[in-house]
């Protein structure tokens, strides 16, 4: 896809991948719509999106409530008619074992990475389907195929979009729109600066860069794969687990409980 003029919304584009994705769209002539809870961080993005000449705009919107999201894609559609590119980015971790955390806490994490994405394409898909083209890109984590213990309610949210992103791919077939997961290890973000992580090693010398995700973002805009894994060499782990089960999943499961265990 040639992304000049094109519309691109961002959730979660006050930092990390969401702002880096926003950066790397700009550099292609995208219109920018940037979208998250703290207006004050968009706006710095917005004014150093200025000299890419580009139309951007700034909302902001807690995307687990469905209220807000409804008010701002109204906004959204009127001025820009249509999105062309959706990039469901928000989400967070709260790290701790499923009896340590409240079920409010168990519950946020749903709401804010699962409900926010499903949100977002109620709200634009109808506009999408009416002019027969667009790309839904979600950004999941490699948690999505992994049950790690520690984020168990994170790895949830993860796993049910994408199971929603493949039921929802077979719907889209023959409509002109797309959808991709993707699917990243360890970025370094702000992601774990909740206080509950503050025990733990933040970043393996592995972990990607927020550019780099945001790279695949740009991919994955114009793929016709319902995933991508980055990075790809990660993908053979995923086959071994879902392959050999019952070799893999002790091996994992022992590692991170006793990182979990140590944390008490």
């Amino acid at each position: 896809m040639d992304f000049k003029n094109k519309n691109v919304l961002i959730t979660g584009a006050s930092s990390g991948i969401g702002k880096e994705t926003a950066i790397e769209f700009a550099k292609l002539g995208a219109n920018v719509i940037l979208v998250a809870r703290r207006k004050d961080k968009l706006e710095e993005i917005e004014t150093q999106l200025k000299k890419f000449h580009i139309t951007t705009m700034v909302l902001q919107c807690d995307v687990s409530k469905k209220d807000q999201v409804s008010e701002i894609s109204k906004i959204v559609l009127e001025k820009f008619d249509s999105i062309d590119v959706l990039v469901n980015n928000a989400g967070f971790a709260i790290y701790g074992s499923v009896s340590e955390l409240s079920i409010e806490e168990i519950e946020s994490q749903m709401e804010t990475n699962y409900l926010g994405m499903v949100y977002f394409i109620k709200n634009f898909l109808p506009s999408m389907l009416a002019k027969k083209s667009g790309h839904i890109v979600n950004v999941a984590s490699v948690a999505a195929s992994f049950g790690l213990p520690g984020i168990a309610s994170y790895c949830a949210s993860k796993f049910a979009m994408l199971g929603f992103s493949e039921g929802l791919k077979h719907e889209l077939k023959g409509t002109g729109i797309g959808i991709t997961v993707v699917s990243p290890i360890m970025v370094r973000t702000n992601f774990f600066d909740h206080p509950s992580f503050e025990q733990m090693p933040q970043y393996s010398s592995t972990s990607l860069s927020s550019k780099t995700v945001a790279k695949a973002i740009l991919k994955a805009s114009t793929s016709s794969r319902l995933e991508i894994i980055v990075p790809s060499v990660v993908r053979g782990a995923v086959w071994l687990k879902h392959t050999f089960p019952y070799f893999i999943n002790p091996i994992i499961g022992k590692s991170f409980k006793k990182q979990l265990d140590s944390k008490k």
